[in-house]
């Protein structure tokens, strides 16, 4: 069990900068273009990674399920709409080739067997499972398969259920993200302290994949020792698509980049001590109890006498 993980060249863990990732997920709303506009966003506000979703259609979802009606750009029924929103091998080729162009990471969370082969294909940094696959052992022992390290989301997941996923997995490379899954998440759900909770629990690196409104809650799980911090990235929260409104913007996401790593800075190591920059305004501006200094000149005085 290791308290770091290394993902591609980086160590990720307490102590170390928080790995952040844009969830790009189907904001993209089956468009590469958007894919690219969501990725350069990523890169130019300073993310680790950009993230995407992988499904089987047929085999993630019920006949029944498809065949219900929805009302999309895609068509009228609810395969029409997963189907239009998933990217296949020839897209994936394309966004792998455009962030190594920009030398971001990608990942994604994958489904389904055939959606992990598929996404191995390009030799991932790390997979990411998501909470809704938490209980899917079939899926969580195929991962393992690819000797990769194991991002797994707990949303909507009970302490026996994480125990039970984590005795599967093993805790060999694996992260573990407190997560609230709704979209957007109320403030008073998101139940930060369990970062906290899980970290002690399981002895294993903890990160937050945040749904909510705003960078409030995703700062404060860094400071609470969130070592990965993953929110979703859209080009603008009025689009169309079901994830938008829980995601956050461009220039959202340069905010929190900037914010959390200033935080880091800003957390030290703990040990009081005096800075140097503190020396001037020290001498100027601190104040000495008056008997203490008169106590204390008489004795400077015979210690100098003695010398």
């Amino acid at each position: 069990m290791k308290s770091k993980i290394i993902i591609e060249n980086r160590l990720v863990g307490d102590g170390e900068p928080c790995f952040i990732v844009a969830e790009i997920g189907i904001n993209h709303n089956g468009d590469l273009d958007i894919a690219r506009k969501l990725i350069s966003a990523a890169h130019l506000a300073g993310c680790d990674a950009v993230k995407f979703q992988k499904r089987t259609i047929d085999v993630v979802y019920t006949p029944e399920e498809l065949a219900k009606p929805r009302e999309s750009p895609f068509g009228a029924t609810n395969g029409d709409l997963k189907r239009g929103l998933e990217f296949g091998l020839k897209q994936y080729t394309a966004i792998d080739e455009f962030c190594r162009t920009l030398k971001i990471l990608w990942l994604a969370s994958c489904w389904d067997e055939a959606s992990v082969d598929l996404i191995a294909q390009f030799h991932p940094p790390c997979f990411k499972i998501a909470s809704a696959s938490l209980t899917d052992n079939n899926l969580l022992r195929y991962h393992r398969r690819f000797d990769r390290p194991v991002i797994l989301s707990t949303g909507m997941s009970t302490v026996a259920q994480i125990d039970h996923a984590v005795e599967v997995l093993g805790k060999e490379d694996l992260i573990l993200m407190h997560s609230t899954s709704t979209y957007p998440a109320k403030p008073e759900e998101l139940n930060l302290l369990c970062i906290r909770h899980l970290k002690q629990r399981y002895g294993l690196p903890v990160g937050y994949s945040g749904h909510e409104v705003g960078l409030q809650t995703s700062l404060a799980a860094a400071t609470l020792g969130a070592c990965v911090i993953e929110r979703h990235i859209t080009l603008d929260r009025a689009m169309w698509g079901s994830d938008q409104a829980a995601s956050v913007e461009p220039n959202g996401i340069v905010r929190l980049v900037r914010d959390i790593h200033t935080i880091e800075r800003a957390m030290g190591d703990g040990a009081k001590r005096v800075f140097a920059s503190e020396a001037a305004i020290l001498k100027k501006l601190r104040r000495v109890d008056s008997q203490a200094l008169q106590a204390a000149a008489p004795m400077a005085s015979a210690a100098a006498l003695a010398a």
